[in-house]
């Protein structure tokens, strides 16, 4: 049985929406937080299929469709609702390796939430820059 830091983040590879319509192989911070908070609303809304719709076809070959709505809407349900949300960072990092599908450029952006059962996390959104130029969301992970 996978411990649930290991599930959650298989689940969070599966995630892959367009960060609007950026084809610049270096968006702009504004343009990386927009889509941040985007997709986290969109957790918030319970559109997780919806995000996973748009995903990636490497992520999508990783994860189910509906294990990933099964496993994130588990991962935020403890938590309750967002009460109150911001900006905390922006990191870019370049992966190398052999799997060649998860090699590339990502940018993750974090923000930290409070939610009504009294926790605060960070919650990320993982994009990766795709071979056709575009940014897309590449995960999503609760800290």
């Amino acid at each position: 049985m996978m411990d649930r830091t290991w599930k959650n983040a298989l689940a969070a590879v599966a995630l892959a929406f367009a960060l609007g319509h950026a084809a610049a192989q270096e968006p702009d911070a504004t343009q990386l937080l927009r889509g941040g908070l985007q997709v986290i609303q969109m957790v918030d809304q319970n559109r997780i299929g919806e995000i996973w719709d748009g995903a990636a076809p490497v992520a999508q070959k990783r994860v189910a469709r509906a294990d990933f709505i099964q496993q994130v809407a588990q991962a935020r349900a403890p938590l309750g609702a967002p009460q109150q949300r911001q900006w905390a960072a922006i990191h870019r990092q370049a992966v190398a390796g052999g799997d060649a599908e998860l090699a590339g450029q990502y940018v993750n952006v974090e923000y930290e939430t409070r939610f009504s059962g009294g926790r605060t996390v960070r919650e990320m959104a993982t994009f990766q820059l795709g071979p056709d130029g575009v940014w897309r969301v590449s995960g999503y992970f609760l800290r």
